[in-house]
């Protein structure tokens, strides 16, 4: 098999995220089949920071538009992150997931689906495998008991309130699952994007659809309609994605389940309390349940705190409004990391150690001052 592949999957493991290997080489067939090898050597250029292609070019050496459309043509097949800002576009190495997996929605056929299917399992123990946790539950708070103050990390409208442009897409993980034989009976397009920019997503890859902010308000009401886990990163600032996740298809919860994976995602600050005066016993509250957390107890149900994700998805259900969120002691809360970069690091330290720690940032540090000097102002 291609070395750059090998080379390009090693890369993809030094990210924080990480890209294990596994003994019978599954993801070199993936990457194999995601890029060819003349975009996987492309990618092996690029720095998971984001850069102008003005600074690219110094390392690739070759003309500025052919590089240019070979960036954009690789972004367009989903193998690497474009982002905009100030006018132009820059351009980056993504992680598997959350990044190059999701990208595929265009692209995820019955081969590319099994193939990833098996690594699954690897993938899930190594993301969820070391904290902070990638992803973080954001609970129901129509349903939060009604002293609770609650934290902006805590408030997906609130998150949406701020932002200018939204994107709606079909969710990749029901996707592959369907191409597997096991198709959602939840609707397909629920994956959220937003951005604090006008017009963030004009002349960017093509998969999902540009909509409104009340369209994506009512997203949002469809995915609590249905039971779906709002899931976005674990960071404070700079979120950009809200994920509508079902237990069946969707990996974070998924890899929460059925793979062991405890930094996979963080449970919400909050836990789902039935008031049993006010319980009728239909059963709606256990059935909605993404993590088995509601439990019949004489006729009655009760929440296993330990299991309680915290996503409120029970209390949407409950038809006599018998469950509420109530915070959990202050013990048991977590607190996101600021930002992304903030993120990285601590999870880089956890992964790999301090001294590959300091000496991947140090890289990164002086790589972001010299694209500073090539393009001012990035």
């Amino acid at each position: 098999m291609n070395g750059v592949f090998a080379r390009l999957a090693a890369k993809l493991d030094e990210l924080p995220h990480g890209f294990p290997p596994t003994e019978s080489g599954v993801e070199l067939c993936i990457l194999e089949k995601i890029f060819s090898p003349e975009d996987a050597e492309m990618a092996l250029h690029l720095l998971p920071i984001p850069e102008p292609v003005e600074a690219i070019v110094l390392r690739v050496r070759q003309p500025l538009e052919s590089l240019r459309a070979a960036l954009d043509g690789m972004a367009e097949r989903g193998q690497i992150l474009v982002l905009r800002r100030g006018g132009g576009k820059l351009y980056m190495l993504a992680p598997f997931v959350i990044g190059i997996y999701e990208f595929q929605l265009d692209r995820m056929d019955a081969e590319l689906a099994a193939l990833c299917e098996e690594y699954i399992p690897t993938l899930m123990r190594t993301v969820g495998g070391s904290g902070p946790a990638l992803a973080r539950v954001v609970p129901v708070n129509a349903h939060i008991q009604g002293h609770a103050e609650v934290l902006r990390t805590d408030d997906v409208r609130q998150m949406l309130s701020h932002a200018r442009s939204f994107r709606v897409a079909p969710c990749i993980c029901r996707r592959e699952r369907a191409l597997m034989g096991s198709p959602c009976s939840h609707t397909s397009e629920t994956c959220l994007a937003f951005s604090n920019l006008d017009n963030a997503y004009d002349d960017m890859p093509p998969w999902g659809r540009a909509i409104s902010r009340d369209e994506a308000f009512g997203v949002l009401d469809l995915a609590e309609r249905e039971g779906l886990v709002h899931c976005t990163y674990n960071v404070q600032r700079d979120q950009m994605f809200v994920c509508n996740c079902c237990s069946c298809c969707c990996g974070f919860l998924r890899g929460v389940k059925e793979f062991g994976a405890p930094y996979l995602l963080v449970r919400s600050d909050y836990a789902a309390a039935i008031d049993p005066a006010g319980c009728s016993g239909c059963g709606e509250c256990a059935a909605r349940c993404p993590m088995d957390a509601v439990l019949e107890h004489d006729g009655l149900f009760v929440v296993a705190g330990e299991r309680c994700i915290g996503c409120g998805s029970c209390s949407v259900a409950c038809p006599t409004d018998a469950i509420a969120l109530v915070p959990r002691p202050r013990s048991e809360r977590t607190t996101p990391p600021k930002t992304l970069v903030t993120w990285a690091v601590k999870r880089s330290f956890h992964r790999h150690g301090l001294v590959r720690t300091v000496a991947q940032t140090g890289r990164l540090v002086a790589s972001a001052l010299r694209v500073k000097r090539v393009v001012p102002g990035t």
